[in-house]
Formats: C-alpha cells, sequence, structure tokens
C-alpha cells in the first residue's frame, strides 16, 4: 500500500522525458545556477562513472579533472536544476561503477570509444558464410599456384 501512494507521489515530480546515457559516456550537463535574482546555466563535462537508485532518487556521479585535480560531483537525474545532458562520446565498459579511473592519472583515464555502426550497411556488405568460407579458400589456392 505505501510503495503505491509513493509511487503517485513520485510520478509527479518525475520529467516528462530523461536523456538516455550510461556509465563511460562523456556528458555535459547543463545546471541551473541562480545567483540573486539572476539565473544562468553552467556546464559540467565529464565522465560518468556510476549510477544508483531508481525513480526520482535515481542519482549519477560525473568526474573530470581541473587543473590536475579530480573533481566528482553527484546529480540527481529528475531535477529540475539539471536543464540538459548531452552525451559527447561513449565508451565500451565492463564494469557498473568506473572508481578505477580515481586512481589513474593522464592518458591512463582513456576508455575505448564505443562504435556504433549502421546495422543494414553492415549486412549489405557481408556476403553470405557459405560464400566467405569459399572466397577464402579460393583465395588461398590461388595465392598458394603462383608461388
Amino acid at each position: 500500500m505505501s510503495q503505491k501512494i509513493m509511487e503517485l507521489v513520485e510520478k509527479s515530480s518525475m520529467k516528462p522525458q530523461v536523456e538516455h546515457f550510461e556509465i563511460g559516456d562523456t556528458v555535459n550537463v547543463h545546471c541551473r545556477i541562480v545567483e540573486g535574482d539572476k539565473e544562468r546555466i553552467q556546464l559540467f563535462t565529464g565522465v560518468v562513472i556510476a549510477r544508483s537508485g531508481s525513480g526520482t532518487r535515481e542519482m549519477f556521479t560525473v568526474r573530470r579533472i581541473v587543473q590536475g585535480e579530480g573533481v566528482e560531483r553527484k546529480f540527481p537525474v529528475q531535477s529540475p536544476r539539471i536543464a540538459k545532458i548531452e552525451v559527447v562520446r561513449s565508451a565500451e565498459v565492463r564494469r557498473a561503477k568506473l572508481y578505477f579511473l580515481r586512481d589513474r592519472v593522464g592518458k591512463a583515464t582513456r576508455l575505448v570509444e564505443r562504435r556504433v555502426e549502421n546495422k543494414k550497411v553492415e549486412t549489405e556488405a557481408k556476403a553470405p558464410k557459405k560464400l566467405r568460407g569459399r572466397a577464402k579458400s579460393k583465395a588461398k589456392k590461388a595465392a598458394a599456384e603462383t608461388k
């Protein structure tokens, strides 16, 4: 009963659409900052090293290096203070939490970029498996005959 009530309360404060991003992505987080009666948007660019929680309590941690020092900041995904989240680049990761990046410095912090290819182009370029095997064996025979 109480969980249903919590879900109803949370739905009212959820954003209609949240940007999709994953751990290992380099993101630009557009934060609204209020100074007196003025409001401005400030960028925080870094690598998403962790996500936790669910619903309105979902948080993500972004890490970046500023003047040789590592700076981490946790953001609530559903916060009205976040104007938008832009994914700059995606990386292939094999962990849910990238805390190992805290110990690394310089080039060691680089992650392998994830390649997103169009599947239609990929399937058109490939020949069926039966033909590929035959083409390889024909090429080997032709190379052996020329020697």
